[in-house]
């Protein structure tokens, strides 16, 4: 569908009861204007009144029926017509007569016959003087309801006029401004310099634009972006100045809280990563001018994934809005806290003694963070493992000292955590063994490079074999068998536990229906349970599929937690050993006695079994407090209706002693130690032969 491009052209209405009056008015005015024609004064109202209305009426005087002066009285009362331009068009060549119709509104008088020159002349005037006008009134509108404030100097920079929008944004009024240099209105933060710049643009090119800093009536500083132009006469002299302006605190504000939000932590408000790498840089880039030492402490807080993964990601953002505030009051004003993630702060410390500084700071920091944190009605506690490195010693640029102030905290976290640690050369290669361990952990799992020891567990008074505790060991093909001491705790950190402790369940249990359908079917496999397993939902669920799998009963399985880990939390625990329990697994605590156990909680725990620590058999014939605490736990776990196993029995004496304590079963070198399958079973069938 093709569209009529619209006609520029002005529209004219001739009104006139006479046809050669019309050609002659016609003939003139064709070329330049749109036409309309009436010929009479009804027919000319009802044309003005729609909506393609005429821009000019040539409207004759004498017309039958309704005359001219008529037909102008109607225009001028109708709203919708009231501001057409009309010019009378007569033979009555008398003043009065043209005065009559200049009083009625008239916007000029023309005399018949018309010349057409003349004709045209005034027509164009018209039409041009109308239009400007139209801008005019527009001028005016957008110039007394702009939002923007609007201020007219003159060519000396003297106010001239200002609109409204002004006295609302500065408070002042026209009688309080008029002649006045508007630099009264300055705030004093703009420099003599950026004001000879501004003045530059606007000789030099009429315009200006940028932001300034005003204050006022009331005494407010605020910003403001200002456009000034100006108007030159026809000698191209500057006559006046405009300047319009808007106030931008709130854009300004805006930026600031973006600004802040690239270069803090949302969480706790502390500098983040990118806001800590720029003040190291100017930090080290003065150390270096002035031969001064610069101290980067790593901080992470110790057990912190386990407090989120019990309690919640709300109540560990709550912790670390805490720890944040107390790092904060620990350091002095010149120090800088920044948090770069997770629950991984630093501290950078300058200064001239910054070694000596930073010694003082991470012991504050120590003792503060073991001050309990309460949080809702939750009582929580946690530690700081520090590493610090120095400048320059350690590094001179902010990446060795960021890998370096790491490798320290590890360091601190391996020595038992809960201290700090300066970095050393030694430690670059712990830390590199430890990131070797790490990536050999993630192939071992592909790679079929675990497998599972058994140490046999026997009957404390007959000395029958009942069952198997499963070991995890490591063959790594390079460093060979690897100690669980070394790769379990780095398979917590880093989360793999997950999957490992899901392999051990299934190869254990593989093995028991193995040996089952061998003949030994009165013989219960025991698996160790880690606290991640503990807290990820659905362990219940993978154990009853496990057991189906290998066509295992309930029974047929005892699966141990730690002391500490059944502790954090102990609530959820309960929950979650409560829904082992209903498969028929027993349920057993390991390491009794090495933890902080609550006896409240301990008695509510769906527990059958206590394994009795060796740390406290191994001297049990010797130390007599080893021999009470072994006397008092066995008590204790009878009177809870539990039975005690006693881990590390290694010799004849030991055995005979826990006997005459009432232990009911043990576990040690005497009858077995962990050995592959093949060899756990001939020492099965030895123990009970024997």
């Amino acid at each position: 569908m093709i569209t009529a491009t619209p006609d520029p052209r002005a529209l004219i209405l001739l009104v006139d009861d006479q046809p050669a009056n019309l050609h002659v008015l016609t003939a003139a005015l064709k070329a330049p204007y749109r036409l309309k024609i009436a010929t009479s004064g009804q027919a000319a109202l009802d044309l003005a009144a729609r909506e393609d209305k005429p821009q000019l009426v040539l409207l004759d005087v004498m017309m039958p029926g309704m005359s001219g002066i008529e037909v102008l009285r109607r225009l001028r009362a109708d709203p919708g017509t009231a501001d057409i331009p009309v010019i009378f068009v007569s033979a009555d060549t008398s003043e009065q007569s043209q005065l009559d119709g200049l009083e009625l509104g008239a916007d000029d008088y023309l005399t018949k016959p018309v010349v057409t020159s003349i004709l045209l002349a005034r027509v164009r005037n018209l039409l041009d003087r109308k239009r400007l006008e139209q801008q005019l009134r527009l001028a005016a509108h957008v110039f007394q309801h702009s939002g923007e404030a609007i201020m007219i100097t003159d060519s000396e920079n003297r106010i001239v006029e200002i609109n409204p929008a002004f006295t609302r944004m500065t408070g002042y009024t026209i009688e309080e401004v008029s002649g006045k240099n508007p630099r009264f209105l300055s705030s004093g933060r703009t420099s003599a310099l950026e004001y000879s710049a501004m003045w530059q643009a606007i000789s030099d090119q009429g315009f200006w634009q940028g932001e300034m800093w005003d204050r006022n009536k009331n005494g407010a500083v605020y910003p403001k972006l200002l456009t000034i132009t100006v108007v030159k006469n026809r000698q191209h002299d500057i006559e006046y100045h405009i300047a319009s302006f808007a106030d931008i605190s709130q854009q300004k504000a805006a930026e600031e809280r973006i600004r802040h939000l690239a270069h803090h932590d949302p969480l706790t408000g502390l500098p983040n990563r990118l806001h800590l790498r720029i003040a190291l840089e100017q930090s080290l880039a003065e150390a270096h001018r002035e031969s001064k030492e610069v101290a980067l402490m790593f901080l992470d807080l110790d057990r912190f994934k386990n407090i989120n993964d019990t309690l919640g990601h709300h109540i560990g953002d709550r912790l670390l809005i805490e720890v944040a505030n107390r790092l904060h009051d620990c350091v002095r004003e010149s120090d800088l806290v920044a948090r770069l993630g997770g629950d991984e702060f630093v501290v950078a410390v300058s200064g001239e003694r910054a070694a000596l500084s930073s010694a003082q700071i991470a012991e504050k920091i120590v003792v503060c963070l073991n001050r309990p944190f309460a949080i809702d009605e939750l009582v929580l506690h946690t530690s700081p493992s520090i590493g610090i490195s120095l400048y320059p010693g350690d590094g001179t640029d902010i990446e060795t000292l960021m890998k370096n102030a790491d490798t320290a905290m590890y360091h601190a976290k391996s020595a038992g955590r809960n201290n700090y640690q300066y970095f050393s050369v030694e430690m670059n290669q712990a830390t590199s063994d430890r990131l070797r361990l790490e990536n050999g952990l993630r192939h071992a799992l592909v790679e079929n490079q675990f497998t599972l020891h058994y140490q046999l567990q026997v009957d404390a008074g007959s000395g029958t074999p009942t069952g198997f505790e499963a070991l995890v060991r490591w063959q790594h093909p390079q460093d060979g068998l690897v100690p669980p001491d070394r790769f379990i705790p780095v398979a917590e950190e880093t989360g793999l536990i997950l999957a490992l402790g899901d392999w051990v369940l299934d190869t254990a249990c593989a093995q028991l229906r193995a040996w089952q359908d061998a003949g030994q079917t009165k013989l219960r496999m025991a698996v160790n349970l880690s606290l991640h397993q503990l807290r990820t939902p659905g362990l219940a669920e993978r154990v009853a599929e496990t057991l189906a799998r290998h066509g295992l009963s309930g029974a047929d399985l005892e699966l141990e937690i730690t002391e500490s880990a059944a502790m954090q939390d102990a609530r959820t625990t309960i929950g979650v050993l409560n829904q082992l329990r209903e498969l028929g697994v027993t349920l057993a605590i390991d390491d009794f006695g090495t933890g902080h156990s609550s006896l409240a909680y301990l008695k509510l725990l769906p527990v059958q079994r206590l394994k009795l620590d060796r740390s406290f058999v191994k001297d049990i014939e010797t130390d007599p407090n080893d021999a009470s605490i072994c006397s008092a736990t066995i008590a204790l776990a009878h009177a809870l209706g539990l039975d005690v196993l006693a881990e590390g029995v290694e010799t004849e004496a030991q055995r005979d002693f826990l006997g005459q304590l009432g232990c009911d079963a043990m576990q040690g070198y005497l009858f077995s130690r962990p050995v592959p399958a093949e060899a756990a079973l001939t020492a099965a069938i030895g123990q009970a032969g024997g």
